[in-house]
């Protein structure tokens, strides 16, 4: 029996024991069922539902648990980017123990807050650097220097075999076999102790590792024959920003999974809307990587029962904003076009009225930045028909335009212009009924009557679509004839509100 074989096994045994004690602190959780496409069944194991609204309290308290009295009188220490850290922080306060919790600078601060909300009295927070090998280098530091337990996140038989009591969970909800498990992998102690228990019970599982592109250390440990450091590595899903993979789990996955795969930031946000529109659940981005690589490999599972863990929930707000602009990215349903257009009067409306009729416009940005040409930035939320069908509009009215889905300034939504060559400005924040053909409508209304030299929209999903606007006219008479139709064209908006003179000359 090699090595690594032991080390299952061992695990395995360890999973056993853990059984006994992790329900001391808190009950299991709930497996879901959500069908997809091609007649998939995946199976959620909903861990944001658990008191930390994370797996890692499992583990945490099974290590506490085996802890002698003279070590937990003189307290313990941990490093974690947050949620291994409220684990400790519930575990301590529940056993009356002293924790020290390392945590880099960069830590979100929702996990921050949880872990004092947890620990209470019981626990002190250290922030410590900006990544999670300072904050682990300086806890280690900490627990030699005073002979303290340091708890660590997942390299540890004892922690990953508390993690695997929600597999065991799985297969005691009966809903088994299952033909696939994708779980997501950090530094590979979930996917060690869920692909222990599940292959004990169902040999037949695939178990695939799921990374993300720029922190796939796993699969470099795999592909170099030992743990070894990225360079960089991508923090978006940042429960699963490890930099190196264990060397507990490298040798555990080695031997349990059976294929990797990774899945793109963007990708992960589509899984989140998903798992928004199916269960209302709202998980952080490491939560949903398993679904991501079940999304990303759907054709290959069809009428197959997946296993997706939904492994955390602990995200702050302001993150929000970005997943949601970023979700039809990675579903592949909003492409961003930069067309080149005439610059002149009444031409953004002619593309409104004849190319883009029926579609979907969820983002339009624009700045005139040359005397004659134009390069307006349109967001559409569209089919793969319907993109198909946009191309061939636009090569048959002969409208140049090129996918900028990825480019930094449409990603940051950096609006280019020369103010040097508006004439006599006019702008007004423009509030609109959001739905089908508004934008339209409004320009039909206004675009006899005045020049269009800057637009800025992002459809929100409100009710209502707000927009910053720009108009440019040949003279003062044609600016007040614009105003007078505006105010008295009140059935093609909802309301507006003229940029007063000091604002523009901060916006120009």
């Amino acid at each position: 029996m090699t090595q690594s074989r032991e080390l299952v096994e061992q695990l395995r045994r360890e999973v056993l024991m853990a059984r006994q004690r992790v329900y001391q602190l808190s009950q299991p959780t709930p497996l879901e069922v959500v069908k997809l496409p091609h007649a998939v069944q995946v199976f959620l194991k909903r861990e944001d539902m658990s008191p930390i609204h994370s797996f890692k309290w499992r583990g945490a308290y099974n290590k506490m648990a085996l802890l002698r009295p003279e070590e937990l009188d003189r307290g313990v220490v941990t490093a974690s980017a947050g949620n291994h850290a409220q684990g400790i922080a519930l575990a301590a306060r529940q056993m009356g123990v002293r924790a020290k919790i390392f945590m880099p600078q960069t830590t979100p601060r929702t996990k921050i807050a949880a872990v004092r909300i947890h620990g209470g009295e019981y626990v002190e927070v250290i922030l410590c650097g900006d990544t999670y090998d300072v904050a682990s280098q300086a806890a280690r530091e900490e627990a030699e220097n005073f002979n303290r337990a340091f708890i660590p996140p997942f390299d540890d038989l004892q922690v990953m075999a508390g993690q695997g009591t929600l597999a065991d969970e799985i297969v005691m909800s009966g809903q088994g076999p299952f033909d696939a498990a994708f779980i997501q992998i950090g530094g590979g102690g979930l996917a060690s102790a869920v692909g222990c228990w599940l292959k004990s019970f169902y040999p037949d599982i695939r178990l695939v590792g799921v990374e993300g592109v720029d922190q796939a250390s796993m699969s470099a440990a795999i592909t170099a024959g030992q743990p070894v450091p990225l360079d960089n590595i991508d923090v978006f899903c940042d429960g699963t920003a490890v930099k190196t993979a264990g060397d507990l789990t490298y040798a555990l996955c080695r031997e349990l999974i059976d294929e990797y795969t990774t899945v793109t930031n963007d990708e992960v946000c589509a899984a989140i809307q998903l798992l928004w529109e199916k269960q209302r659940c709202v998980p952080e981005p490491a939560g949903a990587m398993g679904l991501a690589g079940i999304i990303k490999n759907l054709e290959s599972l069809e009428n197959k029962k997946v296993i997706s863990i939904v492994c955390g929930s602990n995200m702050d707000f302001e993150q929000l904003a970005w997943i949601a602009r970023r979700a039809d990215i990675g579903a592949a349903r909003r492409h961003y076009l930069r067309l080149e257009i005439e610059e002149k009067q009444g031409t953004l409306f002619g593309l409104l009225d004849n190319v883009f009729d029926g579609l979907n416009i969820v983002e339009f940005q624009y700045g005139k930045c040359h005397p004659d040409r134009a390069w307006p930035v349109l967001g559409f939320e569209v089919s793969p028909a319907e993109m198909k069908l946009l191309n061939t509009r636009l090569n048959e009215f002969g409208i140049p335009h090129e996918d900028v889905t990825a480019q930094e300034d449409v990603d940051f939504g950096i609006i280019h212009y020369d103010s040097g060559l508006m004439h006599l400005p006019f702008f007004i924040k423009l509030e609109f009924h959001d739905r089908p053909g508004a934008l339209h409508d409004f320009l039909k209304e206004v675009s006899p009557f005045a020049n269009l030299c800057y637009f800025n929209y992002r459809h929100t999903g409100e009710r209502v679509g707000r927009s910053l606007l720009g108009f440019e006219f040949s003279d003062e008479n044609q600016k007040a004839l614009f105003k007078e139709h505006l105010a008295n064209a009140a059935g093609a908006y909802r309301s507006y509100t003229e940029i007063s003179a000091s604002v523009l000359h901060r916006i120009l």
